[in-house]
């Protein structure tokens, strides 16, 4: 597959945090014939390995999240849903929103809003306070009851659409898109004779915490560790000192969460190898997974390398299949030339 029909593919499943189930089966369908062991923990990580059969050998760990951001179903009051969020949700976008509540088979939905006619102008000023928002099913309290067990998870309904030929906009590009990075990287390198063990982490609960990863890279341990994520890409009304752009290919993290030596190594690579590259600073947590994968025991030397797209965290995030082809050269690359060079 190519990478743009992996990322489509992965991203239009409901997996919001805690309940990741089906992007893990559809990620270990689509990664099993590149390694040669898949296996699972108690958090529902995805855990992959590719030996490089060498004695000795030091491994190179790939994180991704597999989980997206949603909402989970606390009460039903007269056949509407009230819920709760699961992740990090800005709720200015929830009125009028098309949801999937994730029953079997699923029940499609909409979130509540006033019409701009019955509300007054201090109420048009007012920031929505989610609490008082509900999921209509269009269904009678008894029925609503009867379908939709309380705890029900529930993410944006929708998949991903293309913008352009190069342009995805869907859900979930935060982060399967990253999965989908990893899973083309490692079609690649099954052709190719790396001289290192590499592990993919498809972790859980990120949105909630990086928990999945906390657990997930103390059942590896690797000597090396890449984590991969999106970061903000530019809009025109965003500051730009605080954004990237789309089209300029692979963000490698740089600041004192990550480790100098992996950080400047794979700058060099992407230079060496003229993969578009660009700096993203982080003065401090990278508000990735990278940040509890660097003290796993006695310390993990961690890069971080991010994508970045528009609107995070929304039902539109947006992507250039470009940045993501970058990433996955980058990722390609350093781990040829790990086994060749190896880092301090």
């Amino acid at each position: 597959m190519q990478l743009k029909d992996i990322i489509i593919d992965l991203c239009g499943l409901p997996a919001p945090a805690g309940f990741e189930e089906k992007a893990f089966a559809r990620a270990k369908e689509l990664l099993s014939p590149y390694v040669d062991e898949i296996r699972t923990d108690a958090l529902g990580n995805l855990i992959a390995v590719k030996k490089c059969g060498r004695e000795g050998a030091k491994s190179l760990m790939f994180d991704a999240h597999m989980d997206e951001i949603g909402l989970i179903v606390t009460g039903i009051e007269n056949g509407f849903l009230r819920f709760a969020n699961i992740g990090g949700i800005d709720p200015r976008m929830l009125p009028a929103r098309e949801i999937k509540v994730l029953t079997e088979p699923p029940i499609f939905g909409v979130i509540d809003t006033l019409p701009p006619h019955a509300l007054s102008d201090e109420e048009m000023d007012k920031t929505i306070d989610a609490k008082k928002l509900f999921i209509d099913i269009g269904m009678c309290d008894e029925e609503a009851k009867k379908r939709v067990p309380l705890g029900t998870p529930a993410v944006f309904a929708g998949g991903v659409d293309e913008l352009n030929e190069n342009v995805l906009c869907g859900k979930s590009m935060d982060d399967r898109s990253c999965v989908a990075i990893i899973i083309k990287t490692m079609e690649i390198l099954s052709e190719k004779a790396p001289n290192v063990d590499i592990y993919c982490l498809f972790s859980t609960q990120e949105e909630l915490g990086c928990r999945g990863a906390a657990v997930g890279v103390n059942g590896i341990y690797p000597d090396y560790a890449i984590a991969l994520d999106v970061t903000f890409a530019s809009t025109p009304d965003s500051k730009k000192s605080e954004v990237l752009e789309m089209r300029k290919g692979a963000a490698i993290g740089v600041g004192p969460s990550m480790n100098r030596n992996i950080t400047n190594a794979l700058i060099k690579t992407a230079a060496e190898k003229d993969i578009p590259y660009q700096l993203e600073i982080m003065g401090g947590n990278s508000g990735t997974n990278g940040w509890v994968i660097q003290v796993c025991r006695e310390g993990v030397t961690t890069a971080v390398v991010s994508l970045p797209i528009r609107y995070m965290h929304s039902p539109v995030e947006t992507l250039d299949i470009s940045d993501a082809e970058a990433i996955v050269s980058l990722l390609t690359e350093f781990a040829m030339k790990l086994g060749e060079d190896d880092i301090a």
